[in-house]
């Protein structure tokens, strides 16, 4: 996987073959076919890989929060993954704008807002902030934060990370019922 996606980062998905893959990972084409029929399937490991490393990014981040601060623990989030969007932007591209999964249901599975779900219900519970419905707050503030980055992104090439986690902490803080205040 690490080799394909240094070669679809480089040369792009349709530029690279099958024999350029398993030569860059020093691998037999037969050894290929037995973890993935096709390309597109190693594009789907990679978004899956993507989307897991982006939620241990922001577990990371949290965990750095003391216990009891939840205000800091949301705040850690959108830092984390503006931060970890940025960081791999190119691969963001190319394993969600290069191929594309029929099915909706990939979007109602997605790891980090029932991750950040599970976030808000815990706060709610220890009266950190009033949400009801916290897959729904999830939802608006994970899809939030991606068309934040991408629409960043599009406008500018270097992107100021500062005022734009602080935009979006801020925005979160607000969503969920709190008073703007200092951000982490």
């Amino acid at each position: 996987m690490n080799a394909a996606q240094r070669l679809f980062l480089e040369n792009g998905v349709g530029s690279t073959s099958i024999e350029q893959i398993t030569g860059g990972a020093d691998v037999a084409k037969g050894t290929f076919y037995l973890h993935f029929a096709s390309k597109d399937d190693v594009l789907l490991a990679l978004r899956d890989r993507f989307v897991r490393e982006l939620l241990e990014s922001i577990k990371t981040a949290i965990a750095r929060r003391p216990e009891e601060d939840w205000r800091g623990k949301l705040a850690a989030w959108a830092k984390a993954g503006i931060t970890y969007f940025l960081d791999a932007a190119a691969l963001h591209n190319l394993v969600f704008h290069h191929y594309q999964h029929p099915s909706p249901k990939e979007h109602s599975d997605n790891i980090v807002v029932v991750h950040l779900s599970e976030l808000l219900q815990a706060g709610a519970a220890a009266g950190a902030w009033p949400v009801d419905d916290y897959r729904f707050t999830a939802t608006f503030l994970f899809h939030g934060l991606h068309g934040v980055v991408h629409e960043a992104l599009a406008k500018e090439s270097r992107v100021a990370r500062s005022p734009l986690v602080a935009k979006l902490q801020q925005v979160c803080f607000r969503a969920i019922g709190l008073t703007s205040g200092p951000n982490i």
